[in-house]
């Protein structure tokens, strides 16, 4: 179990150098699709802190957070895995030094948005870094809900760079599997296939700064970029999603004592001894902004 609280680093702007090599560039596009309050939408990207309501970290430097241990988990003892409260990430995370992760897999069924009205966004993703590091090497799918309309797509990104949408059909119930491994100097492989609509998409990128520190999966609610700023934007109603079979560097995710991360309107089920767990939506449903 890790016992040291880490410094984690929050969504940063996209400021640093790194290249892509698809393996189907026809069949993706960056994203350019759903707008946020004043920006674009990122659909992943690093984990940040449960914050209280009107408060802006005052004090904290720029871009870095530091997370917070569940009320019935001390950060120095106990049987159950470390917990932390987030902003942005619901779910696992393995944790470690420098180069202790290579490979992660996960499953899951495509959850439905369930929408209302206003704008609404979540992400399902399995990915490498993120959790103490600036980078994140992740692929997944989306939920989002312009109004009461639902959208549904597939998407990587190789975080800080900008995150790119597949054009593959997307729907409810669909059964995926992603999975992102470090091919060693800077490479990785990005891998998500939907065994429901038969499509598969490998990619292949390079990120040189990626610390290989820790290992996900994890829903997101995604942020809305703008210049040198982002912030968390509503989270979509998804019922429920369960990972299955979650896999670091080959072995069940449960062996390595991971880290249970919480975010304002979910909850996040025990993980089982083959890696599998749920996350629940918890909240009204809202939407506080509608901008499409």
């Amino acid at each position: 179990m890790r016992r040291k609280w880490p410094v984690l680093t929050a969504a940063i702007p996209l400021a640093f150098g790194w290249a892509l090599v698809a393996a189907h560039p026809a069949a993706a596009a960056v994203r350019d699709g759903f707008p946020g309050p004043g920006g674009q939408v990122q659909p992943g990207g690093p984990v940040s802190q449960l914050s209280q309501p009107g408060e802006d970290f005052p004090g904290a430097p720029t871009g870095i957070v530091t997370p917070q241990p569940s009320s019935s988990q001390s950060a120095t003892g106990g049987s159950q895995d470390t917990s932390v409260s987030s902003s942005n990430w619901a779910g696992y995370a393995a944790t470690g030094a420098s180069g202790s992760f290579t490979s992660v897999s996960a499953g899951w069924t495509q959850p439905t948005a369930n929408c209302a009205a206003g704008s609404q966004y979540g992400a399902f993703w399995v990915g490498l870094d993120g959790y103490a590091s600036k980078t994140v090497e992740q692929i997944g799918t989306e939920a989002d809900c312009a109004g009461p309309t639902p959208k549904y797509y597939a998407w990587y990104e190789v975080y800080p760079g900008a995150g790119v949408n597949f054009t593959n059909p997307v729907s409810p119930g669909d059964k995926f599997t992603g999975t992102v491994t470090s091919q060693g100097n800077g490479k990785f492989q990005l891998v998500l296939k939907d065994a429901t609509q038969g499509w598969t998409q490998t990619i292949n990128a390079t990120e040189a700064g990626a610390d290989l520190s820790s290992a996900e999966a994890i829903v997101e609610a995604p942020s809305s970029t703008s210049g040198s700023s982002s912030s968390v934007l509503p989270l979509t109603n998804f019922g429920s999603v369960g990972f299955t079979g979650v896999t670091v560097n080959g072995k069940s995710m449960d062996t390595l004592s991971p880290v249970r991360i919480t975010m304002p309107d979910t909850s996040v089920g025990d993980m089982a001894s083959d890696g599998s767990f749920s996350v629940n939506y918890t909240g009204t449903g809202f939407a506080q902004w509608s901008g499409f």
